[in-house]
């Protein structure tokens, strides 16, 4: 250490952590800095104490989000108040109010995951008005578990507590295929009777399958064929997306754009629907005209789905309309639970665990018995605000801070 920042060190710390928490846990030499001049340092010292600096800022950087919180609480009376937001940051395009959504499966229960990646779009509909949709995206009949209906919209009252309206994707499918023959008839979609298999090799050899290229009225018969009980079987003929030209087509950089899939057909008896539909749409088409229908505004989402959005986008220009704003939001993962909410229900069924309120288990139905308020995960969210950054950290480093918090 340089002769006489020992006087600056523990300033130093407070200010590194000060800045990181208010920016996604990545602090700034300069912030630091510019905090120091509060106690005593001077301009022609700069130099002298870049290097010291620099390695507060570093060690501060390589720690977790929580752990920057936690310690900031010891040092926080250096530097002043904590430097908590007062609620999410500000959204573009917002004066007249937003329209969000969250699209849960009903394939098992609601985990803290989806607390921290939907809970900040309720949170913006609260702030600027607006509606908040619940959509429940049960277009999987194989996956798609009947008491998982009831008991999604107890978790959502309980976590959101302002859900505008709540819809099942499967009472909307004569909505998707009305779309769906919009996009043929646009020569933007057509039905491939190639096996996944040979169309895999089309798409890592960046060539186009023979079916891209049947006529628009082809399309629609072989459509009109797929719709048909009597016609095509299960599995072997799916509806394609036809990448824009102006996007290279088949030899889109990006192997995930290259005529992805719309909707296939599926014969497995649906909880709600029973046998009455035989084609399901895949996700980007249902969530492309679920956002258009209701007039999506913003979009907060998880980092996996940057593909999803790419495709969906596409979806969008078809029709002319432009797509609403997006955030695609990092991930918290958790090195000591499981969030699958297949596993979760498998591990039920096999008796590892007692039911959904298991405490044990990171469900919202446990953590609501557990005597965890809402507000406490909201004030965490807005803590946090919107970030990029994935972090790795425990259950129990998370619950620390959920603690506190719940007993404020």
């Amino acid at each position: 250490m340089e002769k006489g920042f020992e006087k600056y060190e523990k300033y130093a710390r407070a200010y590194a952590l000060k800045n990181a928490i208010s920016h996604d846990g990545k602090a700034q030499a300069g912030a630091v800095i510019a905090g120091l001049f509060n106690v005593g340092l001077k301009k022609e010292d700069i130099g002298k104490y870049s290097k010291n600096i620099k390695k507060i800022v570093d060690e501060i950087n390589a720690m977790d989000l929580i752990d920057q919180a936690n310690e900031f609480e010891d040092s926080k009376e250096l530097v002043g108040e904590r430097p908590e937001r007062e609620g999410l940051p500000e959204l573009p395009d917002s004066s007249k109010g937003v329209i969000m959504r969250f699209r849960p499966s009903p394939s098992g229960p609601m985990h803290i995951g989806h607390i921290i990646s939907n809970l900040s779009s309720a949170l913006y509909v609260k702030k600027y008005g607006g509606k908040f949709y619940v959509i429940i995206d049960d277009t999987n009949p194989e996956t798609t578990i009947k008491s998982a209906y009831k008991n999604l919209k107890e978790d959502c009252d309980w976590i959101f507590g302002n859900v505008s309206e709540y819809l099942n994707a499967s009472d909307r499918l004569k909505l998707y295929y009305n779309y769906a023959e919009k996009l043929i008839s646009k020569n933007a979609a057509y039905v491939c009777l190639c096996t996944s298999e040979k169309f895999r090799e089309f798409v890592l050899k960046k060539t186009e399958c023979p079916c891209r290229n049947s006529s628009i009225k082809e399309n629609l018969e072989k459509w009109k064929k797929m719709l048909d009980k009597n016609g095509y079987l299960e599995g072997g003929v799916v509806l394609r997306f036809k990448t824009l030209e102006k996007y290279k087509g088949m030899a889109n950089k990006n192997p995930a754009m290259r005529d992805f899939p719309l909707a296939r057909i599926d014969i497995h008896s649906h909880p709600l629907q029973n046998k009455k539909y035989r084609i399901w749409p895949l996700m980007n088409l249902a969530v492309a005209v679920d956002d258009i229908e209701l007039g999506m505004t913003h979009i907060i989402r998880g980092k996996d789905h940057r593909d999803n959005a790419e495709r969906q986008k596409m979806i969008y220009e078809v029709f002319g309309k432009k797509y609403p704003w997006i955030f695609f939001i990092g991930r918290i993962k958790f090195t000591d639970l499981t969030l699958s909410k297949r596993a979760i229900t498998e591990k039920i069924k096999s008796g590892e665990y007692e039911n959904e309120e298991d405490e044990k288990l990171p469900t919202l139905a446990s953590l609501r018995k557990r005597g965890y308020k809402p507000e406490a995960f909201k004030k965490f969210i807005e803590q946090r605000g919107l970030s990029e950054v994935d972090k790795v950290i425990s259950s129990k480093d998370l619950f620390d801070v959920i603690d506190r918090l719940n007993k404020e």
